[in-house]
């Protein structure tokens, strides 16, 4: 798959002196709308947070390395495809093989109840299911999510 270059939401770093979270959203697999994925990085960035949308079609190993090379502090994945059981995990995995285990990882789309703790067990933090609203998320992120130093 060819690499595409992630597209800032947000570029502010800083916050009246200290750094704000910086949150990279991914698409991972084959799926073909991203419109969920978008309208989450917008409440994100409203929210004050510093948001990478790395666009359509990525790869576990894109996102790690975007996460990487953008320093975040935690990846949201967005799904529709039914392939979370095994992208969702492949994240997780090769942040740890980077040593990058405490770059948190949540997500959501269509993501059967059933298959939400096998996803917790493999180290997704929190999957967020359809219906889930905006300040949910956003709230979820406020109290979850603090930024590296």
């Amino acid at each position: 798959m060819k690499s595409v270059p992630a597209k800032k939401i947000s570029r502010s770093r800083t916050t009246k002196g200290k750094r704000k979270v910086r949150v990279l959203v991914g698409k991972p697999g084959l799926d073909g709308h991203d419109r969920g994925a978008k309208i989450i990085a917008r409440a994100l960035r409203d929210a004050g947070k510093e948001v990478i949308y790395t666009g359509l079609h990525q790869t576990p190993e894109m996102i790690v390395n975007a996460a990487e090379q953008e320093d975040v502090d935690a990846i949201g994945l967005s799904i529709l495809s039914g392939a979370h059981n095994y992208l969702f995990p492949k994240v997780v995995e090769l942040l740890r093989k980077k040593k990058m285990g405490k770059v948190v990882v949540f997500g959501g789309g269509i993501i059967p109840e059933n298959d939400i703790p096998g996803l917790r067990k493999k180290g997704v933090d929190r999957i967020f299911t359809p219906g889930a609203t905006l300040s949910e998320i956003v709230e979820y992120v406020n109290k979850r999510i603090r930024p590296r130093a």
